[in-house]
């Protein structure tokens, strides 16, 4: 059943609605929903009374006193659901199950930082693959991320050794269709692509792995000890040779990874954070029987916590105020990764650098969730204090990397906006290219700098649409020119209806915006000379849209940038900061192209040429490659012969035939009336094409 239209307009803009929906929520503990006008999950939380808290978001109109993530949230929400629970600490375990499930995008507060790469093992597949990856796609609630790890060489030297030490499946894909490969022979694959081992059995040797890499080596090595004297005992002493090499493996691999720390033998996690007005780099050491195990590295949005106040001596001690603010982005962090995590994972131990909003809540819910009791504190002297020295250290660190960073792309933005003589430096910036071979498989990419950083979530596609872009002919001023017309058709249409192109502009960044205008660049760049440039503004003013845009491009060559209207290059540096940005722009949008060409590229050359034939699906194509063994047989074979072959009849097999021999329905009739070949000739050249 269709939803009303009130029910698809946000609640803030329908007063009455919110003020009885409102009305409508418990003063109980448990579990709020906040979905928008498609019925999509925005945003989970928990709370001890939910009427306060639910109240709490729609305060003084459109969120004023919220970060800009919940307020850009709160403009969105068209329905609220609440689920009642019998105390907070419920609350607490239900809104981790729930996160889980639908990963809200509005939940998300730690960064999906690039720089920083996880461990997948995918659990959901009969035989779970093992990598190393920057993205966290939840395919299924099964599949398993395991850090972020900060040392990514550590992470790949750790990886190879357990491949090494363990025979798991080494390729995504198999080598040969009908046999093992190498690895199966020297022992490094347990023949997965043909089923040499059983799914079960795979799946407890990775749930060894995954012991490497939860911190539980010792807890691996006793079983694999007692697993090693269980074989010894049935005197299956090849089985024991083989648990034998991998203990040796993993001591090696142990001596690599682990620092001690001279503390004691008590397992924990210790967590602590460096912050700045705006982002909090947050470090997780995690201690296992005295020994450092691993360092995982989170970001975290830090706006509206208290700045730091700045003495004589460096930085006071955090107010109050400000202590608060960072206790409750490490409790979100805290709940965030737990909630991810096996139980095994959970230490009986967290040692924090600041007090927790509600550390007895957390307490009593991670021992729940392990099964046994856990324990947080906040350390203040003798060796456990020292640790958090040592982690708020190394956060310090990736804090400063941060700022260094975000201050080299504000100037390098700046430096272009004086470049370009924009009024002010640009936000979002656009940049597009074109990809192909001689005209085949022609595709262009449209990429988005946001503030001089990847918005990947931005990037779009593009498949060349024009017929006279083909295999031998190609023309990149089209291609480019057709990709500004498609890009920026709807603001034509708005401008054409009447709309204000600056208005527009200014409420880019609103979520109200039901028609999609929310996207326009700063600034626009092109791949090319003066060539694509000015094939991109012809399109542009057909659009009637040519006064309005920023456009340049950029010449591989020299690094030269070419504005329209303007003979030659403008006077720049292909060293300077403004030019790097655009260098750094114009290298992934061609990334981005060439990988999105080489995709099509493989799709077309893998389909076959039966594919073509009208009438001739999957099934059928299969069952003719089983009778006849080879395009070239099927192309040689008779009507008659072709009606004979399973799933075909007299009417598809002249159309096969005709296909293949387009030039004979073209022939004189008394060039047709020729015999086909004998049943005998035929199968020589089934032979011959076999």
């Amino acid at each position: 059943m269709p939803a009303s239209p009130a029910a698809s307009l946000p609640l803030i803009q329908q007063p009455d609605r919110l003020k009885a929906r409102l009305k409508e929520v418990p003063s109980e503990p448990g579990c709020y929903l906040m979905r928008d006008g498609e019925d999509r999950i925005l945003y989970i939380g928990k709370a001890k009374v939910l009427r306060n808290r639910v109240r709490s978001y729609f305060q003084c109109g459109s969120g004023h006193g919220h970060s800009p993530r919940i307020a850009l949230m709160v403009r969105q929400v068209c329905e609220i659901e609440f689920i009642v629970t019998d105390s907070e600490a419920e609350a607490l375990a239900l809104e981790a199950n729930l996160i889980k499930n639908h990963q809200p995008h509005f939940n998300v507060l730690l960064k999906d930082d690039k720089k920083y790469p996880y461990l997948c093992i995918t659990w959901s597949e009969a035989y779970p693959r093992i990598f190393i990856t920057r993205r966290r796609r939840f395919r299924s609630p099964l599949d398993r991320f395991y850090g972020p790890y900060v040392d990514v060489g550590l992470l790949r030297r750790t990886l190879g050794l357990v491949k090494r030490v363990f025979p798991l499946r080494q390729r995504p894909q198999p080598l040969y269709r009908d046999r093992t490969c190498l690895n199966f022979d020297i022992g490094r694959c347990p023949g997965v692509c043909q089923e040499k081992i059983t799914s079960d059995d795979y799946h407890r040797t990775l749930r060894q792995v995954a012991m490497v890499f939860q911190g539980r080596n010792e807890e691996l090595i006793s079983l694999l000890i007692e697993q090693m004297e269980n074989y010894a005992e049935r005197l299956d002493f090849e089985s024991a040779a083989r648990v034998r090499d991998q203990l040796q493996g993993i001591g090696t691999l142990t001596a690599d990874q682990k620092m001690s720390i001279g503390d004691s033998s008590v397992s924990r996690d210790v967590i602590a954070l460096a912050a700045d007005e705006r982002v909090a780099a947050v470090q997780m050491f995690q201690m296992r029987a005295g020994k450092l195990v691993g360092r995982l590295g989170y970001t975290a949005d830090a706006v509206g916590t208290p700045a730091a106040e700045e003495g004589a001596g460096g930085e006071l001690p955090p107010s109050p105020e400000r202590r608060e603010a960072l206790g409750r982005i490490l409790q979100t962090v805290i709940e965030e990764h737990y909630s991810q995590v096996e139980p095994v994972e959970i230490p009986p131990e967290l040692l924090v650098q600041h007090p927790l909003p509600q550390q007895e809540l957390i307490e009593e819910w991670l021992s729940e969730l392990r099964g046994r009791k856990v324990k947080i504190a906040v350390p203040q002297r003798q060796q456990k204090a020292d640790l958090i020295e040592l982690v708020v250290r190394n956060a310090s660190y990736e804090l400063q990397r941060a700022q260094r960073a975000s201050e080299q792309n504000l100037l390098a933005t700046e430096d272009l906006a004086q470049l370009l003589e924009l009024p002010a430096a640009p936000r979002r910036i656009e940049g597009y290219d074109i990809s192909h071979i001689q005209g085949s498989d022609a595709v262009a990419s449209q990429v988005v700098f946001i503030d001089g950083l990847p918005a990947k979530q931005h990037y779009r596609k593009y498949k060349i649409q024009s017929s006279s872009i083909r295999a031998g002919h190609s023309d990149d001023f089209m291609a480019m020119a057709e990709i500004m017309r498609r890009r920026f058709r709807r603001w034509a249409q708005a401008k054409a209806a009447g709309a204000d192109i600056r208005e527009l502009r200014r409420n880019a960044g609103s979520a109200l915006h039901t028609e999609g205008l929310n996207d326009w660049p700063d600034v626009v760049m092109i791949d090319g000379g003066k060539g694509q440039l000015s094939a991109v503004m012809e399109a542009l003013r057909e659009l009637n849209l040519d006064e309005d845009l920023v456009v340049c491009s950029l010449a591989k060559q020299r690094e030269e940038v070419f504005v329209p209207g303007a003979q030659e290059p403008l006077e720049s540096e292909p060293e300077q900061l403004g030019v790097q940005l655009l260098r750094r722009l114009r290298d992934e949008a061609h990334r981005f192209a060439v990988s999105f060409h080489r995709q099509q590229r493989g799709e077309r050359m893998k389909r076959s040429r039966l594919s073509d034939i009208p009438g001739l699906g999957p099934k059928r194509i299969k069952e003719l490659l089983a009778h006849f063994r080879s395009i070239d047989a099927i192309q040689l074979a008779s009507p008659e012969t072709l009606a004979k072959a399973p799933g075909m009849g007299p009417g598809l097999a002249k159309v096969v035939w005709e296909y293949f021999h387009p030039d004979a329905l073209e022939a004189p009739p008394e060039e047709l009336a020729e015999p086909v070949l004998a049943e005998a000739d035929n199968e020589r050249s089934l032979e011959l094409a076999g």
